[in-house]
């Protein structure tokens, strides 16, 4: 039979470096062809070749009530019935506004943007425009996007490509970025013993997703506001991730921490390119058009992705979302786990709401390290026999899974029978 999939990704490398718009889909880390999808429904996705599969890459944690939901549909497409894009404020945007700063009580204020990457850098200028300082801290193997002052050992592609900065970005403009351990709230003792009369910020994923997942420990999360409150610096929670994945009020209202700042995506578009950032009132007030911190885009607020995003908040509001969610996903982790430990095979899973993560390695990670020392090969040849019988995840052994409410108990049945098949081949 004719690979269309392949003969895709031959045509792509033609006009797209690698092959992909993005590097992790390029299955650099795992080997073989990405696959191509057509289309998704539910909990499922079609490749090119009309290979169906159980979905645990989720867009990468946007489409959390599952693929094409109606109600979402039915929301872009009175959008796009309206208009695509107007280069002006519309009446979506305000309640947009309105129900993250409900849902996220710690955002007084926020600004809508397009991406994660450009949330996270506008956050961070921000910081440092209102405290007048210039260093900030990031954790190894935590990912904020791809600006250049945090290409500093961060996560996700990166590391699965070994390298540790990208070209193209000068010493001198990570200068001012402190690299920390996550999970070591020593480390954050003395870096603000040395520099806390400079940092800006300390920007953190509370729940890490970029480096597989891992979750930080209460004395970690704890120490930073704490720190960060004496010192003088605003705490940055980048939850493009985990926000609305982990929980309605994300990993802030999980933990009982409440950051200065917030970055949010992903899920708020519902599978459109929409992001945001916003905190405190009197921070938010240093942006422009108000204050000196230039921030712009011209698509900010598209008016057919705050449509999708409503009605995705909309429905992850219904009573008993959350609750079927995390169990959902705890079933899933815990299952694999049970089906490794059947065959013999040295693995380990966790999850939170409806983000997931698998280990080979005995126990659970506290840090990027811990995801680097475990079997990656092992991983690898796991992400295949698992794709073979049609369960499709990360193919990157540093990357989080998720679960949307799509998936249903006999989604979860199937892939542990998958499991089962593909651990008792690795036992082998």
């Amino acid at each position: 039979m004719t690979d269309k999939n392949a003969i895709l990704f031959e045509r792509a490398q033609r006009t797209t470096p690698g092959g992909v718009n993005s590097p992790v889909r390029a299955f650099r880390q795992v080997g073989g062809t990405p696959r191509f999808i057509e289309r998704a429904e539910g909990a499922h996705m079609w490749d090119a070749n009309g290979g169906r599969y159980i979905d645990y890459i989720n867009s990468w944690g946007p489409t959390i009530v599952g693929h094409a939901h109606p109600e979402v549909v039915a929301a872009v497409q009175a959008a796009c019935a309206t208009g695509l894009s107007f280069g002006a404020p519309t009446e979506a945007e305000i309640e947009m506004a309105e129900e993250i700063t409900r849902l996220m009580p710690s955002i007084e204020e926020v600004r809508l943007v397009s991406s994660g990457t450009e949330a996270s850098m506008s956050a961070i200028r921000l910081a440092r425009g209102a405290t007048g300082r210039a260093k900030i801290i990031k954790f190894d193997g935590c990912y904020h996007g791809h600006a250049d002052s945090l290409l500093v050992k961060a996560g996700s592609g990166l590391l699965t490509f070994n390298t540790p900065s990208s070209a193209g970005v000068p010493k001198e403009i990570t200068a001012h970025t402190i690299v920390l351990d996550f999970n070591a709230p020593d480390q954050l003792e003395r870096a603000f013993e040395t520099h806390g009369a400079a940092i800006a910020c300390v920007i953190v994923e509370p729940v890490a997703g970029n480096m597989n997942l891992v979750k930080p420990t209460p004395e970690f999360l704890s120490t930073m506001r704490r720190l960060c409150s004496a010192h003088g610096a605003l705490l940055i929670f980048d939850e493009v991730m985990c926000g609305f994945r982990v929980a309605l009020g994300g990993a802030q209202a999980l933990y009982g921490i409440t950051p200065d700042l917030t970055v949010l995506g992903k899920v708020i578009g519902g599978g459109m390119p929409l992001a945001a950032f916003g905190g405190r009132r009197e921070i938010m007030q240093h942006l422009s058009p108000i204050g000196a911190v230039y921030q712009a885009g011209t698509l900010s607020g598209n008016p057919v992705a705050v449509a999708a995003g409503l009605a995705t908040l909309r429905i992850i509001e219904r009573p008993g979302f959350y609750e079927n969610l995390g169990s959902a996903t705890a079933r899933l982790a815990q299952g694999l786990e049970a089906e490794a430990r059947a065959a013999g095979v040295e693995f380990c899973a966790d999850s939170i709401g409806g983000m997931f993560g698998f280990y080979f390695c005995a126990n659970r990670p506290l840090r990027v390290a811990d995801v680097a020392a475990s079997d990656i090969e092992r991983f690898k040849r796991f992400f295949h026999l698992m794709l073979a019988r049609g369960i499709y995840l990360a193919p990157s052994a540093y990357e989080a899974g998720f679960v949307s409410a799509a998936h249903d108990a006999a989604c979860i049945d199937e892939t542990l029978v998958a499991a089962r098949a593909a651990f008792a081949q690795l036992a082998h």
